[in-house]
């Protein structure tokens, strides 16, 4: 298996830069495994797509607003993208005690040495990247502990208000959207879904994005279940994947939790027969990291640093629905081993003929 294997072309005009006016609006493909056949609906189609007894799986994490921007003790710029705290955040929702570390990217990473104290800049200021005013003295800062590697740092938060980190965040965080994206959003809003609860991620669980509370609804009354995990989502998900064979490339650990009320549905939907489809790959990568006996999940919370590959069964999840992922990516993998390669990319070219819009803010696609 190469890398190269996962590789498809892509005009750069179908790459959504915006979200549509409405979630609802997304066009949502249709891929059947056994047959390999390809349909075309919206993602309002989805209660007629799925059975009654069917169990729709989410991921309710919420994006931290985690993006700073710092003035550096020489004058210069720095910008500081928090990724998760350092170590097992606990039983909680993944934000830190006041005083922890956090694992960061930082710009530029080379020229910042360890220990240096880069002071928080306000978020309205005139320029678009980081020209803010600067926050008084005794305000925020981030310290520099330690580089890590290829960008990669350990952080802290210290100063007035690092105590609360939700609230610091808000005030001086923008939100971290992929470097794909070259627009800024009107609405921060637009980049969590209308489930998002825990607050810890540094990226939005993208396929959740298309749901409104009247599509939970119709899905509800059309009798499909619903259940909500947790799996903070890292940046190392967009990063392609550069080893040549897929195997050699290291996959970031991501935190996760499943519930015992999302366990118990995952029974109650064997009992009865129903299926289980996972709204999106960080739902796939939570359920089958959990994986137990007779195609159920155990309850628990963790690090994960599964991935999948073609030719690794799928022991819980039955449907997935996901949006149109990246080249090389190891989402586009996870895809791939759960739809068939030849399939999923065959599908792939049917959407670029189509003109469907791609990646974060783009159209779905549900695998049957």
């Amino acid at each position: 298996m190469q890398t190269s294997d996962f590789d498809y072309d892509l005009p750069g005009e179908l790459i959504a830069q915006t979200p549509p006016p409405r979630r609802s609006d997304a066009r949502l493909l249709v891929l059947r495994r056994g047959s390999g056949d390809v349909g075309h609906h919206t993602i309002g189609d989805l209660p007629a797509l799925v059975s009654p007894g069917d169990l729709v799986v989410v991921n309710d994490t919420r994006v931290l607003p985690a993006r700073l921007f710092a003035r550096r003790e020489t004058g210069g710029r720095a910008e500081v993208l928090l990724l998760h705290p350092v170590g097992d955040p606990g039983p909680g929702d993944g934000v830190p005690v006041p005083g922890a570390a956090w694992s960061a990217l930082v710009r530029p990473a080379r020229r910042i040495r360890s220990g240096e104290e880069m002071r928080l800049l306000l978020p309205d200021g005139p320029a678009a990247d980081g020209g803010a005013v600067v926050a008084g003295d005794g305000g925020p800062v981030v310290r520099l502990l330690r580089h890590l590697g290829e960008g990669e740092a350990e952080v802290r938060l210290e100063g007035a208000g690092a105590g609360d980190v939700p609230s610091l965040l808000r005030r001086f965080g923008r939100m971290p959207l992929p470097p794909y994206i070259h627009r800024r959003l009107d609405d921060a809003e637009r980049y969590q879904t209308v489930f998002a609860r825990q607050e810890g991620s540094a990226a939005a669980p993208t396929a959740g994005l298309h749901f409104t509370p009247e599509l939970l609804g119709s899905l509800a009354r059309a009798g499909v279940g619903r259940a909500a995990l947790t799996l903070h989502v890292g940046l190392g998900t967009f990063r392609p994947v550069a080893a040549a064979r897929p195997e050699d490339h290291r996959l970031h650990s991501e935190w996760f939790r499943v519930g015992t009320e999302a366990a118990a549905a995952v029974a109650a939907t064997r009992s009865r027969g129903g299926r289980v489809l996972a709204v999106g790959t960080t739902v796939v990568r939570t359920l089958e990291t959990q994986a137990g006996e007779g195609r159920l999940v155990r309850p628990g919370s963790g690090w994960t640093d599964l991935f999948i590959l073609p030719g690794r069964p799928f022991r819980v999840v039955d449907a997935l629905l996901t949006n149109f992922h990246l080249p090389r990516s190891t989402l586009l993998m996870l895809v791939c081993a759960f739809g068939g390669r030849e399939a999923v990319l065959a599908a792939y070219r049917e959407a670029v003929r189509l003109r469907y819009r791609f990646f974060s803010f783009g159209d779905a696609m549900l695998i049957l």
